[in-house]
């Protein structure tokens, strides 16, 4: 008897937007704006065709060539880079920023890492299935008779290269290439079907992804760790908050730079998860944050190492 797929264990959770708590979080990172700008943009004509071709009857009434090289893109974003870097805080989170620009409801479905199953024959050919097959079973209800959606989703895979490795490698498990190419299949039922959905990948190394995914990304965004600009740009108002001057800041975000005993910075959530809590919770409950404190802190804190790539 075939073994019945709990469809609410494929997905670590459900998250809905229009949110105004995910959109929050969006604008809150900085220092990437060109990359939210481009990821959001893309994923708007992914999902919701609709809104380009309004865009085009208003200002370049006769681009219906173009348009349609724009629209024939595969459903399929990879956002690749260094831990910490922002990729998965974008990918979870983007979705929010489409629904508020394009004034409709998209669900993203966040793959749960347990859908490499446990290693059976078979297995995780059929979780990632039934991954796509409720992906594609939202996305047909959402359209209309009319042929526009009232909404949209999204699959997110972190950690893509647990999935999506390259069948390439020599010593990949037979299991494996099946799995990938089920996800493969899953992406281009995804387009052939014109469903308003589609999948993100997350990959802390790019190179790893098939090229068969890999080639058919619409776009791949590179992330990397924050240069100098971009440390300050995140760290300058809340140091501003506890009375740093600019002389003082500009200190702060040079020692989380290179240094001569390290080829490597901090990344942003070096910076925001561990940093700038650390100062606040050093100094609680019974004095104020001192910059000659949060000096001996910023160098005392390890960054994340860089993640090596196979």
């Amino acid at each position: 008897m075939e073994e019945i797929i709990d469809i609410n264990s494929l997905f670590d959770r459900r998250l809905s937007f229009p949110d105004p708590g995910a959109l929050k979080r969006f604008s809150q990172l900085v220092g990437i704006d060109d990359t939210k700008s481009r990821v959001a943009k893309l994923l708007a004509v992914l999902v919701h065709p609709d809104g380009v071709k309004e865009w085009a009857a208003k200002h370049h009434k006769e681009a219906s060539a173009i348009l349609d090289f724009v629209e024939r893109r595969p459903p399929l974003v990879i956002l690749a880079g260094d831990v910490g870097t922002g990729k998965t805080e974008l990918a979870e989170t983007v979705g929010a920023a489409v629904a508020a620009q394009d004034g409709i409801d998209i669900t993203l479905f966040p793959l749960s890492l347990s859908t490499r199953g446990s290693g059976k024959v078979g297995e995780m050919t059929k979780l990632l299935s039934a991954a796509f097959n409720e992906t594609v079973a939202m996305a047909e209800s959402l359209k209309t008779s009319g042929g526009k959606a009232k909404g949209a989703v999204i699959l997110l895979v972190d950690e893509a290269d647990a999935l999506v490795q390259s069948r390439e490698n020599a010593q990949m498990h037979h299991e494996d290439r099946a799995g990938v190419n089920a996800f493969i299949r899953g992406v281009d039922r995804l387009a052939q079907q014109k469903l308003p959905a589609a999948v993100i990948l997350c990959t802390n190394r790019l190179d790893s992804i098939d090229p068969a995914v890999h080639r058919r990304a619409a776009d791949v965004f590179k992330f990397s760790r924050p240069n100098e600009a971009q440390r300050e740009t995140v760290m300058s108002p809340a140091l501003n908050e506890l009375g740093f001057n600019k002389t003082q800041i500009n200190k702060i975000v040079k020692l989380t730079g290179e240094t001569k005993d390290r080829a490597y910075g901090f990344t942003y959530s070096d910076l925001t998860q561990r940093l700038l809590p650390a100062f606040v919770m050093d100094a609680y409950p019974t004095a104020p944050v001192t910059f000659e404190r949060a000096q001996e802190l910023t160098v005392g804190i390890s960054p994340t190492p860089p993640f090596k790539q196979s």
